[in-house]
């Protein structure tokens, strides 16, 4: 296998023997990207000079005697985070020109670990759509079929991984935009817990960075390889040095088991808002398949799991409480005037975005109390299980849609369709309250396209997740290269 497709584990362990240098492993990437990059746009903003000088620096680090968890290593970042002398556009053309003057954490935990920045990836227009094309960049293609989207918002980091532009790339997640694109392009992301990492100057411009909390939010890394997500996560975790002190370290519980026969795991795949496509289910067979032969404990159903109808209006408001915040006062007085008009009884989810877009501070709150409930229920189901294996969308990656207003889209699950946003029950599921949960490939769709599931696991059981998607990995496989792809 040619360096660019090699796994960030494997790559520090041939830098360590002296088997090659991070200069040609920066190289090798630099003309993946200018051979193949053209059919996908994943890599928005190149940042190739200061790449070599980067690589150059490790190599004469390396040549000192010393070593760090991803000296040399090249990497991507999401466009969304600040990284001084690059713009930060989040894909919306009003700020085309505007270039922070400072790294975002993330990306000086990255670059003092070793790591050398290729340059950031491509997302959607403010982060706002599970696609990845604004009028700055343009579009990104799924390497696997340039007619389908790669996912959002962090669908330039996946299509980046799967094209061999670099061995790790950082994204961030509201609405499954790590775990969306991870699944649309077969490659590996996890969702941290809520508040592991610190998500200072992944910040819209031009707002100054902050070191605020996330309701929701949250960063976190995206890899080829199971194993290579704990290799950045442990880069990544920490709070904010601006809040907490100088030290970042934070120390995790480990993985409650090392071995598949000793997993508890519910299978979860039916939401009641929306169906899940054969292709979709057939992936989370193929797990739930690989977990019996390993002997571990499977359900199929279990009563402690939190009502997923009330968790998807739960989450559902919550996620668009805050995306009228900056309307025009006219505009946000008809979207009042249309929620006032709702039936008590419409418990669609429409009426429930459209509750959540009016919200007052007063219903905000019940909403969060609300929100405690499920995580109670978490906690309880937990204690029976390890992890919940389930969908991430219903369906492999769609064809590009690219229209403007997104309540018309439409999404088709096996000829039947849906609301295009309904699709994101199955992300809020361990978004709402605040779960960690790793996307993992499973294999592909009868159109050779990939297919993934979740593993969603107990608040701060970051490392339960991992091992488990470590174990499947050896079970069933993970990543593969795209078969158009040149690499």
């Amino acid at each position: 296998m040619e360096w660019n497709l090699r796994p960030a584990g494997e790559l520090a362990a041939a830098l360590r023997a002296g088997e090659v240098s991070s200069l040609e492993l920066t190289d090798a990437a630099i003309a993946a990207i200018e051979r193949d990059d053209g059919a996908v746009n994943a890599i928005c903003v190149p940042d190739f000079e200061r790449a070599r000088a980067a690589a150059r620096q490790a190599d004469q680090a390396r040549a000192r005697g010393e070593d760090r968890p991803l000296l040399g290593i090249p990497v991507t970042v999401k466009e969304s985070y600040n990284l001084a002398g690059l713009p930060t556009t989040w894909g919306m053309p009003q700020f085309r020109d505007f270039v922070p003057d400072e790294d975002a954490v993330q990306v000086s935990r990255l670059k003092a670990a070793g790591a050398v920045v290729l340059g950031k990836t491509n997302v959607p227009f403010g982060l706002q759509d599970l696609q990845s094309f604004n009028e700055i960049y343009g579009t990104t293609n799924n390497p696997w079929d340039h007619a389908r989207t790669s996912g959002g918002s962090s669908g330039g980091s996946a299509a980046a991984l799967a094209s061999g532009f670099g061995a790790l790339s950082i994204g961030s997640d509201l609405a499954g935009s790590l775990r969306t694109p991870a699944h649309f392009c077969g490659v590996y992301a996890h969702k941290p817990t809520l508040g592991l990492a610190a998500t200072r100057g992944m910040t819209p411009p031009p707002a100054r960075a902050l070191p605020t909390e996330a309701d929701l939010a949250v960063v976190g890394p995206m890899a080829r390889t199971a194993g290579d997500l704990s290799l950045l996560l442990d880069v990544m975790a920490g709070p904010d040095p601006l809040t907490f002190g100088l030290a970042h370290q934070v120390t995790l519980p480990p993985a409650r088991h090392e071995r598949l026969a000793e997993f508890r795991v519910l299978i979860f795949d039916e939401h009641p808002f929306i169906g899940t496509g054969a292709a979709v289910r057939a992936g989370v067979d193929r797990v739930a398949d690989a977990l019996v032969d390993g002997g571990a404990r499977v359900e199929r159903h279990s009563p402690l799991l939190p009502d997923p109808a009330e968790a998807a209006r739960v989450y559902t408001q919550l996620l668009f409480s805050g995306s009228t915040a900056r309307f025009p006062v006219d505009a946000y007085e008809q979207l009042r005037t249309r929620a006032a008009g709702l039936s008590p009884d419409d418990q669609s989810l429409d009426a429930a975005r459209l509750r959540g877009m009016v919200l007052s501070h007063r219903d905000w709150l019940e909403l969060t109390d609300r929100r405690e409930l499920h995580r109670d229920g978490w906690r309880r189901l937990f204690g029976e299980f390890d992890a919940v294996v389930c969908p991430i969308t219903p369906t492999p990656a769609f064809p590009h849609d690219h229209n403007p207003d997104l309540l018309a889209r439409r999404l088709d699950v096996d000829g039947v369709e849906y609301p295009f946003f309904d699709q994101l029950v199955w992300a809020g599921l361990a978004t709402m309250p605040g779960l960690p949960a790793t996307a993992v490939p499973t294999g592909r769709s009868a159109e050779g396209l990939p297919v993934g599931v979740q593993l969603i696991g107990p608040m701060f059981g970051d490392r339960t997740t991992l091992r488990l998607a470590e174990l499947l990995e050896q079970r069933i496989g993970g990543f593969q290269p795209p078969k158009q792809s040149s690499l």
